[in-house]
């Protein structure tokens, strides 16, 4: 199962999205993609930077989150993180707080992060993470 970092729901949207992204999601069954809150929050965040407000929340509202299992930052991954933002930034590699809550999450819920940024998530060694861009 897969949990799809914020880079990866943006190229979807994109006018030209990796192939390699969307053949990989073609092999996956739907019932094993999930996105995470802070995902969520992210992409509401960014539509109201934009200009186009309107259609950034209508693809997230009608065209992703119809789609996808939605998982929380929950007591667990809230467990997680916190150790993990500890062990990162006593070996002077931290990580900014939303990009530990996804790994959090993901570990939490044995889920395969699926990322663009697979370099800065592989400092945490019990997080599975793949690039599919």
């Amino acid at each position: 199962m897969y949990l799809f970092d914020t880079d990866t729901i943006i190229n979807i949207f994109k006018p030209l999205p990796s192939r390699r992204l969307l053949s990989k999601l073609n092999e996956v069954p739907p019932e094993q993609h999930f996105v995470s809150t802070i995902t969520v929050y992210e992409i509401v965040y960014g539509a109201y930077k934009s200009t186009r407000i309107d259609h950034h929340l209508h693809n997230l509202k009608e065209l992703l989150l119809p789609q996808v299992g939605i998982v929380e930052f929950d007591i667990n991954a809230a467990f997680i993180c916190g150790a993990l933002r500890v062990e990162l930034e006593r070996s002077g590699e931290p990580l900014p707080l939303a990009d530990l809550q996804v790994a959090s999450i993901a570990i939490a819920n044995a889920l395969v992060l699926i990322t663009g940024n697979s370099s800065h998530f592989e400092r945490i060694s019990r997080l599975p993470v793949e690039n599919w861009l």
